[in-house]
């Protein structure tokens, strides 16, 4: 993360408080303290040149590390009143911002300190429930084929170019989304492709980036822990679909929230759907699906027989949304027919993991964690599996507890279902799992229903359940997907599934040869 940070011209705190629209509170030595080079809401992460922006937290003030930032080298401090006070009274002496709701203006701020208020790249934003990351993928390795420098932004990594750091969030906060988007542009990046959650659209981590391009994957039960109900969800997301925020909208209207986005979208949108659901009618592109991961994409003069490089049929429509992005971007349709061929290789969305043969089951690690998402992984894999299709799941701690018996009814679409600890936080986890084992002993399948609380254990004993059957088996490891880590009791512990899936693999192998 060192190295992505970009030269910039410097701007007074002055100018800082104008662009914020506060009041300054200057409170440096005559001959003042310098320019404002770089912006951080992290303590911890502050350089020498500075804005610390002292935020107000759940559990604490940003203002009480401020003595900290100002040791690291910060030169300025953007905050509120509550925040204000609290610098003087640990005698800080740097030039305080001083505005009612410092987050609103962050982006603001942090554009203009970075250089970003008119950038030289293509943006294309993807949100949704799911999909995003795949759709994010699929797009970025796309425009790559074409020859274009891309830059990524999501839930698994940030990449510029040939660098990559692991992501801590979907979406970045403001300050660090345009310090990334000015090296993309020192960088001569083409086009950047970044996820947006509902989290960054209510929390103002987009405030001062405008799409030219912004599409909707679709929406289901998720995030209630953060939205007081599902038009609030909504609401979040459409908020990424005006003139403000983007040029131009692809909506997949599939579900009934992307109709209703479609309908009431203030940007040109073209509208993309499955043939013969309840989309279809009206829709500017229609995708039919023909042989396992192959489909005919139809729209206005166009007709394309493509192939997803993905398995699954959800990865269908994802492939068909990048493939039309890049139509709309202006790339001819046959460079979009070859360029959606390349395989993106999307970390931890049905990653196949483990060895192959006659002898071992095809086991695989997705990031399904919301019921339809668990659904739709189960039935992608369902064709190709003869025998027993085994499924490991959770459900996080202190979060949406309202979908947790509705991933168990999804998980119980499977043969075997084992539930087991996600990542419980501080939550009792036998309370979690009970929430998931109910939903699924009342789905009403024939499934048979385990739980293994210890996460490596239930993969084991999935691994164990599979194993006599050979390659007619599948295991699908699902929820925390590419994640290297287990959270419980505010301890992340090292676990990767896609690790503990392949060593249980081969333990069984070895004890079997």
């Amino acid at each position: 993360m060192s190295t992505l940070h970009p030269q910039t011209a410097g701007l007074t705190p002055a100018a800082c408080a104008r662009i914020a629209g506060g009041r300054l509170v200057d409170q440096t030595p005559d001959e003042g303290i310098g320019l404002v080079h770089g912006v951080t809401l992290d303590s911890r992460s502050v350089m020498r040149g500075d804005l610390y922006a002292a935020l107000p937290g759940a559990n604490a003030h940003g203002a009480d590390f401020a003595v900290q930032a100002a040791g690291s080298g910060a030169v300025a401090i953007l905050t509120d009143d509550e925040g204000a006070d609290k610098v003087a009274a640990a005698g800080t002496s740097l030039p305080l911002v001083v505005v009612a709701d410092p987050r609103s203006v962050l982006g603001a701020v942090s554009a203009a300190v970075y250089g970003t208020t008119d950038l030289g790249l293509r943006m294309i934003g993807v949100t949704g429930t799911n999909g995003k990351t795949t759709t994010a993928y699929l797009i970025a390795s796309a425009l790559g084929a074409l020859d274009r420098r891309v830059g990524l932004i999501g839930t698994v990594e940030t990449r510029i170019g040939a660098e990559r750091v692991p992501s801590v969030r979907t979406t970045p906060e403001s300050c660090d989304l345009h310090r990334l988007l000015a090296v993309m542009t020192e960088r001569s990046v083409d086009d950047c492709v970044m996820e947006v959650s509902s989290h960054a659209l209510a929390l103002h981590r987009v405030d001062g980036v405008r799409y030219d391009l912004a599409l909707f994957t679709n929406l289901s039960q998720d995030h209630l822990d953060f939205h007081p109900d599902m038009d609030d969800y909504f609401a979040a997301k459409a908020s990424l679909f005006t003139p403000e925020r983007s040029g131009r909208a692809l909506i997949c209207v599939d579900d009934e929230w992307g109709r209703r986005l479609a309908a009431q979208c203030p940007v040109p949108a073209v509208t993309i759907a499955r043939a013969h659901g309840p989309g279809a009618v009206g829709a500017d592109y229609v995708v039919e699906s023909a042989h396992t991961g192959e489909f005919v994409l139809t729209g206005p003069d166009t007709s394309l027989r493509l192939r997803s490089a993905l398995p699954g049929d959800f990865n269908v429509m994802n492939t068909a949304m990048a493939a039309v992005s890049l139509l709309m971007l202006g790339h001819p349709a046959d460079e979009v027919a070859m360029a959606v061929l390349t395989d993106p290789h999307v970390p931890g969305r049905m990653e196949r993991v483990g060895p192959s043969g006659s002898r071992v089951p095809l086991a695989v690690v997705d990031y399904a964690h919301t019921p339809d998402a668990v659904e739709a992984a189960i039935a992608a894999l369902r064709p190709g599996t003869d025998g027993p299709l085994v499924v490991v799941l959770g459900a996080g701690g202190e979060r949406d507890r309202g979908k947790r018996a509705a991933m168990g009814r999804a998980a119980a679409t499977a043969d075997v279902v084992i539930v087991t600890d996600d990542n419980p936080r501080s939550e009792d986890p036998e309370v979690i799992r009970a929430a998931i084992l109910e939903g699924a002993r009342c789905a009403g399948t024939h499934a048979r229903i385990e739980e293994v609380g210890e996460r490596r254990d239930a993969i084991a004993r999935a691994v164990e359940i599979a194993a006599p059957a050979g390659s007619a088996a599948t295991i699908a490891v699902v929820g925390k997907g590419h994640e290297t880590g287990q959270e419980i009791d505010g301890v992340v512990h090292p676990f990767d599934d896609r690790d503990e899936l392949s060593r249980a693999l081969s333990a069984r192998l070895g004890a079997d040869a």
